[in-house]
């Protein structure tokens, strides 16, 4: 049987023939109707009384033991109340039936169906992402469901005959729900995976913190390939017929995909030489802040205003970097004051050192130095200089402080700040002749 077969119009109505003939037997029989309305009532008295048993499993009594034990298996519980009291009702009404000897077939195989969807859903609550778990619990019950029923060959066999033959390659339907099952699977155990080798290889203290990333992105991608290729060869599709594929991929690669395969390669060497590292304070070009992390196409790098920088790796390979922090983040800052050639120097460089000790975040070792630089039109320059270790703090609000105890400081001993002065001179070489005349009388 091939596609063409399966949708011939003849072939449609003979199916559908059968299937009416096969739903008045089995499900139209006044037997079979009572059954029905049994598991309809059920699943109604179920939806009425799961909230209440739901309300039931959100009380959290104060002994420990519950914490610890009870309260697992009632937040685990509470996801499948509704299914739980269905199959607990159908039971009660199957041990009924039997023992009144009525026809029970179609509420022991509601029960068989429930059972399998109470134990997958149990099984699925394990997956933290709400969507993968939902859509595993579906997937898994549709099988058991066609299992129970008898009809999982059938409708495999139906699957796999409707298929495209294309040459010696032949692409079914079965083959794409397999690919597609193999492949999910594959990823999560290999996002899984991965995550737990990152986690183990970021609490490993041998480690620095570029090799960190660089081991857990190779970790992370090699999962990753391995996942495709498992997924890819379990549906037997030979790896083989990706070299023509590959081959087209290096061509594309050459002419337009330069600068995403560069940054790539600029990020392992990046990594490799461990020139940044995260947390590293750093200024490319008019940016200047610390890094967030080291992605493998970009560098992410925060601003002391919060602004968040995505700069590509291929510029931190290119252009001038400043690593405040690359051997240490020890960095001095110089503060220039000037002062009016009438105030006492001395004085005025003992008070900006101790100005300078009075903030916290500046180091007592080495100690801040005053300088005198030169001696200005207006004023004699000094330079006070100290150190700080915290760059990723701000180095403006330092020195705003700093600058800050000095106004106050010299304020307070009469250290005068210089105001610019200019002398004017007039010089004339001419005398100047005044003529004063009357005006005219008619």
């Amino acid at each position: 049987m091939n596609l063409n077969t399966i949708l011939d119009p003849e072939q449609l109505r003979q199916w559908l023939d059968a299937a009416l003939i096969w739903l008045d037997v089995h499900l139209l029989a006044v037997g079979n109707l009572v059954q029905l309305g049994v598991i309809v009532a059920t699943f109604v008295a179920a939806g009425l009384l799961s909230p209440y048993l739901e309300g039931v499993l959100d009380r959290r009594p104060d002994q420990g033991w519950y914490a610890r034990f009870g309260a697992p298996v009632a937040v685990a519980l509470k996801s499948v109340a509704r299914p739980v009291l269905w199959l607990t009702a159908l039971w009660f009404a199957v041990f009924a039936a039997k023992g009144a000897a009525w026809p029970h077939h179609l509420m022991e195989g509601a029960v068989s169906l429930l059972t399998a969807w109470a134990v997958i859903r149990l099984a699925s609550s394990l997956i933290r992402n709400p969507f993968w778990a939902r859509v595993i619990a579906v997937t898994a019950w549709t099988v058991a469901a066609l299992n129970l029923l008898g009809l999982l060959d059938p409708v495999m066999r139906t699957l796999d005959d409707m298929a495209l033959s294309l040459g010696e390659f032949r692409l079914s339907v079965l083959g794409v729900i397999k690919a597609v099952l193999l492949s999910a699977l594959f990823l999560y155990l290999a996002s899984l995976t991965s995550r737990i080798a990152e986690t183990r290889i970021n609490a490993s203290d041998s480690l620095t913190p570029s090799m960190r990333v660089l081991f857990g992105k190779f970790a992370r991608v090699f999962l990753y390939a391995l996942a495709i290729a498992l997924a890819l060869e379990g549906v037997g599709i030979n790896l083989a017929v990706f070299a023509v594929f590959g081959g087209a991929l290096g061509l594309g690669i050459g002419f337009g995909l330069q600068k995403v395969v560069s940054n790539l390669m600029s990020g392992i060497i990046l990594l490799m030489d461990r020139s940044v590292k995260p947390g590293d304070v750093i200024a490319v070009g008019d940016t200047f802040g610390w890094i967030n992390t080291l992605g493998a196409r970009y560098v992410s790098v925060i601003t002391r205003d919060g602004t968040e920088h995505l700069i590509p790796n291929e510029e931190l390979i290119s252009q001038r970097v400043e690593n405040w922090s690359y051997s240490n983040s020890m960095i001095r800052q110089k503060v220039p004051i000037g002062i009016d050639y009438g105030a006492d120097v001395h004085l005025a460089r003992d008070l900006a050192m101790r100005a300078a000790d009075g903030v916290n975040r500046v180091l007592k070792d080495p100690k801040p130095v005053c300088h005198l630089i030169e001696f200005g039109d207006n004023a004699v320059i000094l330079e006070l200089r100290f150190w700080i270790d915290d760059p990723q703090n701000g180095v403006a609000n330092v020195r705003s402080e700093v600058q800050l105890r000095i106004w106050d400081l010299f304020h307070e001993h009469g250290v005068v700040f210089p105001f610019p002065q200019r002398d004017l001179h007039l010089r004339s070489s001419v005398p100047l002749t005044v003529e004063v005349s009357a005006p005219d009388k008619d």
